[in-house]
């Protein structure tokens, strides 16, 4: 009976998977040890942790290879887990649903940001030569009876032995599962399965039929204006990457917005994003949902707010030069300016300010309507953010000239960075710039806020998108930038009022109602809101 039990396919299974953990964890390992001490005695607890994700791994790969495909499977799992362990280990990245989604919309270009020799040494050695030898050995199953037969009793040991490890080790497991949630995070490969899953789950139950667009704010109506009233023209600046705390405008040492400081802007301090990547924070940011009601599956089911915007007969173009517009410009104008085709000032990469040729021409060509322009930018995007910005903004240095970041020191990660924040000044300097010569036709204004921000080593971590129940503040807090054209309903200095009020990404939906003058319920609560600290403001003045 024992030696079905522990026939040789069940027993390359658990090979694989004690290899995985051994090697491929070291993220996982790392953080156990940190949050379990070993010099505070946890020695035993520790060992009984890592075998319980031992045996984990194992249950679940045992049901996952079956007959001629096992073989297969376990390479794939063993290639997977090698990148799974690269990104972990180097950049302090969680592999969730989140993750495998940016993955997908990942464009070869920002794949190649990420290719490094470290990267193909993970491959290698913890990926295609292991693989390799599973596909060459491992024997093949002897009938499918005898082979199920076989998995239901060794999975009978493995749940067994993990009840074993859990038993004398009851009040810290408990702690474990309560007060370290996020350490899950970091197992390979069974967190990233469980993401995998959730995320297949989401696509096959958003592909069951077309998908019927519901109305949003259907009250939504245009403030009634004199006939010679000027026409809105907004350009709203979503930008990439950009952390609060890097805008000189915001008290940062180094002088990065030498350009915006010579404007009458304001710079919102305390904004704070609705998700920690791209795919989540730039639909999140145009929805009526809000962070606490996103649903990724479900947002393309209902109208951003421009398309609200665009009902009131609001003129509305998507210019981009990161990778698209997450779905929020799928019923509207929209160019690529990641081409060079379209966007004419391209060197080693196509640039942001390549967005803003053509746009006066735009303008023109629309009298008598009110216009919103999005300018969604490359900025900050890591991990390679000496890319990020033309070699005459290098400025601070010395610069990391690598995406190793584990190679560069914490000076030279920071000096690439900044130079990129400084690149993103100039090209907002510029946006204003192309407004004020409008300033007289039309109500002009700049909205810039950036989707999410960026960890640059604190607490071991890199890039962006963690999950948000355990993301740092470095990630959540954004740089936004504000400035108002003569004619615009708002001054400058009633806006300074409020930089340092507790502006989230839910309030661009109604801010942007609010600029083109666009009344509607769903609105009013939050409107009512910062009407009241302006009043609250302006008595204690």
């Amino acid at each position: 009976m024992w030696r079905n039990i522990f026939n040789p396919q069940n027993r390359w299974v658990a090979g694989v998977s004690a290899f995985l953990m051994l090697l491929a964890n070291g993220s996982f390992t790392s953080r156990l040890v940190q949050a379990y001490p070993l010099s505070d005695g946890n020695v035993l607890f520790v060992a009984s942790v890592f075998l319980l994700f031992t045996l984990a791994t194992t249950l679940l790969l045992v049901w996952l290879c079956h007959g001629r495909a096992a073989p297969w499977v376990l390479a794939l799992y063993l290639i997977a887990s090698s990148m799974a362990a690269y990104f972990m280990s180097t950049y302090g990245t969680v592999i969730d649903q989140t993750m495998l989604e940016n993955t997908l919309q990942t464009n070869a270009a920002e794949a190649g940001d990420l290719f490094s020799i470290s990267m193909l040494l993970y491959l290698l050695v913890l990926g295609v030569l292991p693989a390799w030898y599973v596909l060459r050995r491992m024997p093949r199953a002897k009938g499918l009876a005898t082979e199920l037969r076989a998995k239901a009793l060794f999975s009978v040991c493995l749940l067994a032995g993990m009840v074993l490890l859990i038993v004398p080790f009851t009040s810290q497991y408990a702690s474990f599962f309560r007060e370290h949630k996020s350490l899950r995070f970091y197992a390979n490969p069974t967190y990233f399965t469980y993401s995998a899953i959730r995320l297949a789950s989401s696509k096959i139950k958003g592909s069951a039929g077309p998908v019927v667009v519901q109305a949003v704010a259907p009250d939504a109506a245009l403030h009634d204006e004199p006939p010679l009233h000027p026409k809105e023209l907004i350009v709203l600046v979503v930008g990439e990457t950009a952390r609060a705390d890097r805008f000189a405008l915001n008290g940062y040492t180094k002088p990065t917005n030498p350009m915006l400081g010579k404007e009458d802007v304001v710079s919102l301090g305390n904004v704070t994003s609705c998700g920690t990547s791209t795919a989540v924070s730039v639909p999140c940011m145009f929805s009526l949902a809000g962070r606490d009601g996103f649903d990724g599956d479900k947002v393309n089911q209902f109208e951003n707010v421009l398309d609200v915007l665009k009902r009131q007969g609001v003129e509305i173009l998507w210019r981009d030069n990161n990778s698209d517009s997450k779905g929020v410009a799928l019923r509207l104008p929209y160019e690529n300016f990641r081409d060079p085709a379209i966007n004419p000032v391209c060197d080693s990469e196509c640039r942001d300010t390549g967005m803003l040729v053509g746009l006066e021409d735009h303008i023109r060509k629309h009298p008598g309507k009110d216009l919103l322009i999005v300018l969604h930018q490359m900025g900050n995007h890591g991990p390679a953010y000496y890319k990020r910005y033309p070699p005459e903004f290098e400025r601070f240095t010395p610069v990391c000239k690598t995406n190793e970041l584990s190679k560069c020191t914490d000076e030279e990660i920071n000096n690439a960075y900044d130079n990129a924040i400084l690149y993103t000044d100039h090209f907002l300097a510029q946006t204003i710039a192309l407004l004020k010569k409008f300033d007289s036709s039309h109500e002009t204004a700049m909205l810039y806020v950036s989707d999410h921000g960026e960890s640059l080593g604190e607490k071991g971590m890199y890039l962006h998108g963690a999950p948000y129940v355990f993301s740092p503040r470095e990630q959540t807090h954004v740089a936004s930038v504000l400035w108002f054209g003569k004619n615009f309903d708002y001054r400058t200095d009633d806006l300074r009022l409020v930089k340092d009020y507790p502006f989230t990404h839910d309030d661009l939906f109604c801010a942007l109602m609010l600029t083109f003058e666009v009344e509607s319920g769903v609105c009013t609560q939050r409107t009512n809101a910062l009407k009241a600290h302006f009043e609250q403001q302006g008595q204690t003045r």
